[in-house]
């Protein structure tokens, strides 16, 4: 079964159609193998063909589902801990009302690099922002915009299912993929504080009702310096290895743990820090299940993306791309941005780019690492759309109806457009 034996218009047809099922509210699971089996008997393969096409491209995401799970133990633990909760309110506290959509802004976005997913890091930090709106009269658009664009700039740099997913799809170090988004997340933050500012008037304002009741969940926090044990350990170990390559030690260069090893480690020395080894089964279940929807996921999106490798897609956009005179380069963020868009979901859409469009990517000579950039950074820029889950969760966090929700999404698309530019101009014209 070697090459292309699925049509391009079958794969679209079968992507499509996985889309409006989303959208129709199908499990999103069922949605992308339904979408898989059309795709496939549409292109031209056989049942059979299909079949197996789409249980290989599943095998090809399990490294990435099996570390996904092993990182819901950190996850559990700073979440359950109270830990992520401390940090953030440390955070806020600290830089006081006058920089306040910025200290919102970063609370979410180191949240979420240090392992909460992403939409999990804004509900965290989310009646924190609310409270410090309505104290000091900031819009609901500006609050929730300082959330959504923390938290895409903390994914860039992250141990979460989107970078250990992207890492995997083009086989390279996760470590090296966190430490080289480093910029174009920082750009993130910056463009995000811009934006939420010239929106801190516009929108609806905090209303009473929108806040939550303080007298819940006086859970035993740990101080910020136990909250950061867990984080710290993690970044540390990860950054053992690519420190060694990049200052040549050989002893660190030796060094080489995989994240399935340091994640739940991490965690484990983060509940003795806190004092908390006896909630280890409580917290690591907590975590597990919270990884579990997008472990499955990813199943889902292996299945696709295998369809689509197996057709022609990726050579006639590249034959489009140069027919248009467009650079190569751009393939990179352009399926990134395409399958984030299709799916609605970071760690979802690069897995799809990675599978579909992986080979004619690294066909035009972009080394793998800064090819999982591109891809990653691209696909933050519509992954918000209203077929995904990100969309709602976080518009039930801010307290927004639809409509209101539905006005953010450009303000977040320049957002991690900015992310997707720098990294391309850094990783794909100046290479």
């Amino acid at each position: 079964m070697e090459g292309s034996v699925i049509h391009w218009v079958g794969a679209v047809i079968g992507l499509v159609l996985a889309i409006v099922l989303i959208f129709r509210k199908l499990n999103p699971v069922y949605a992308l193998f339904a979408g898989a089996i059309a795709g496939g008997l549409l292109g031209g393969a056989s049942i059979e063909q299909t079949v197996q096409i789409m249980i290989d491209g599943t095998s090809s995401v399990m490294g990435a589902v099996v570390r996904v799970l092993a990182a819901g133990v950190l996850a559990g633990v700073l979440i359950d801990s109270g830990a992520a909760e401390r940090i953030a309110e440390t955070i806020v506290a600290k830089l006081g009302e006058k920089k306040a959509l910025f200290a919102i802004a970063l609370a979410t976005m180191i949240i979420t690099a240090v392992g909460v997913f992403i939409t999990v890091a804004i509900i965290i930090v989310a009646p924190i922002a609310l409270s410090v709106g309505k104290k000091i009269g900031l819009s609901k658009t500006a609050l929730l915009l300082a959330l959504v664009g923390g938290g895409k700039a903390g994914n860039m740099i992250s141990p979460n299912p989107n970078t250990i997913a992207v890492a995997k799809g083009f086989d390279v170090d996760l470590a090296q993929v966190m430490i080289n988004g480093f910029i174009p997340a920082v750009v993130g933050l910056a463009v995000t504080v811009i934006i939420a500012k010239m929106l801190s008037k516009k929108g609806a304002l905090v209303s009473d009702t929108d806040q939550a009741d303080d007298t819940e969940d006086k859970k035993d926090k740990p101080s910020f310096g136990r909250a950061m044990v867990a984080p710290i350990v993690a970044i540390a170990l990860l950054a053992l290895n690519p420190i060694g390559s990049i200052l040549n030690i050989e002893v660190l260069k030796a060094i080489k743990i995989d994240s399935l090893i340091i994640l739940p480690l991490a965690g484990i020395i983060g509940l003795l820090a806190m004092g908390k080894i006896k909630h280890i089964i409580a917290y690591t279940t907590s975590g597990i299940n919270k990884m579990t929807g997008t472990a499955i996921l990813l199943i889902g999106a292996g299945a696709i993306a295998g369809i689509i490798s197996k057709s022609n897609l990726s050579a006639v956009v590249v034959d489009a791309i140069e027919v248009m005179g467009v650079s190569g380069t751009l393939l990179a963020p352009i399926a990134g941005i395409l399958m984030g868009a299709a799916t609605a979901s970071t760690s979802t859409g690069s897995i799809v780019a990675a599978g579909s469009f992986g080979g004619a990517i690294l066909n035009m000579g972009i080394p793998p690492l800064n090819a999982a950039i591109m891809v990653h950074t691209g696909a933050t820029v519509i992954d918000h759309l209203p077929h995904g889950n990100f969309f709602h969760v976080t518009a039930d966090a801010a307290k927004m109806n639809i409509k209101e929700r539905m006005k953010l999404i450009p303000y977040e698309s320049l957002v991690g457009l900015s992310m997707a530019i720098v990294a391309t101009i850094i990783y794909g014209f100046l290479q």
